[in-house]
């Protein structure tokens, strides 16, 4: 029988793959399937450490497909079950991630992104924003969060868990090599202490009773013969989707309502970002920050005033502008000049951005 982990809140020093082990297993996960990649692989390393003792299971498959497709069963069998990967896994589970988008299972995947195209480096980046939020045949039905601290990563993973189970949409949360390797102050603590209850799993196949005359019975389907059937099941989704969109997104603001320019980052680059920001603003400049917490669903709507207000928009990442394609597609209609500062794969630091914004005369 599974057991708590953290009693109340506790002060830690750890890396971003040992935060992520532990909020799964603050979070109630039964279950995490796996294959390694770096930067990943510590997130399997102290899973399988801790789960005999907290009385969880884990199972290394063959590979990415199998892990992708194993949390896929884990879930259908009522398990609050979840995988993590990088890079080149990231591409493999997507056929697994679009059948649970297709069949609305609420799967759980980490995410440390790498350097790319293909194998490329194991270090770090922001090139799989594209991947995660849209990765797969379909419509990118899923929720993609990315966090910006340790704090953030532990508080998402649950979050991830339980978005998942109360939206039923494959849900991600989006790290990167940095965040992984790096190590910084955490409070890590039970999802109790912080008024936070996890949804109940409940599992979809193997139910008891008569299906048609006991019991409603289940409707688990990927396919589709007809275009009509598939087309009203995709409307039904993608109506879902939005209707809970409102309750999903998330972004974070900072000095933004005299904002002339308005940086926008996620994920680790969002701390030079904002480091940016306050230099800035001691210099006298009316710089501001924002950053989409949720780039899946992407918080467009509250976006949108503030970038009209700005005399221009600067999105910084790691990636060569799949950041600014999605900033610039939430604010279609709005003439605010948008430029990138766009390292695919290289850190970025507050001084190089603040540089950048005196070269560029953006303010």
């Amino acid at each position: 029988m599974a057991t708590r982990p953290i009693t109340g809140e506790e002060r830690a020093f750890m890396t971003g793959n040992e935060v992520v082990a532990w909020a799964a297993m603050a979070a109630g996960a039964d279950i995490m399937y796996g294959y390694p990649i770096t930067p990943q692989n510590e997130i399997m390393h102290y899973w399988t450490r801790m789960a005999p003792k907290y009385g969880r299971g884990f199972l290394q498959t063959e590979d990415e497909i199998s892990a992708g497709f194993a949390t896929v069963g884990g879930v259908l069998a009522g398990k609050r079950a979840f995988t993590a990967t990088a890079g080149p896994g990231n591409v493999l589970m997507q056929e697994a991630m679009a059948m649970a988008e297709m069949m609305r299972l609420p799967t759980v995947v980490v995410v440390t992104q790498r350097g790319g195209p293909s194998t490329a480096t194991v270090i770090y980046s922001q090139q799989e924003l594209n991947l995660t939020c849209f990765g797969g045949n379909g419509e990118g039905l899923r929720i993609v969060y990315s966090p910006s601290s340790h704090d953030e990563l532990f508080l998402y993973t649950i979050k991830a868990f339980n978005s998942a189970w109360k939206y039923r949409f494959p849900t991600f949360v989006l790290g990167d090599g940095y965040q992984s390797k790096m190590r910084e102050p955490v409070t890590i603590f039970d999802p109790e202490t912080r008024g936070i209850t996890m949804e109940p799993c409940r599992p979809m196949v193997g139910l008891p009773g008569l299906p048609g005359e006991e019991r409603e019975p289940a409707h688990l389907r990927n396919t589709y013969n007809l275009e009509d059937e598939l087309y009203e099941v995709l409307m039904k989704a993608i109506k879902a989707y939005d209707s809970v969109t409102p309750q999903v997104m998330e972004w974070d603001v900072y000095a933004v309502d005299d904002a002339e320019l308005l940086i926008i980052a996620h994920g680790v680059v969002s701390r030079a970002a904002r480091a940016a920001v306050a230099v800035l603003r001691e210099r006298g400049y009316k710089a501001g920050y924002f950053r989409p917490i949720t780039l899946r669903p992407f918080p467009a709507e509250p976006l949108r005033p503030l970038a009209g207000r700005a005399r221009h928009i600067l999105v910084v990442e790691s990636a060569y502008g799949q950041l600014k394609r999605q900033v610039q597609a939430g604010l279609y209609g709005i003439s605010t000049p948008v430029t990138g500062y766009l390292r695919p794969g290289m850190g970025i630091t507050l001084e190089e951005i603040v540089e950048f914004v005196h070269e560029k005369e953006l303010i």
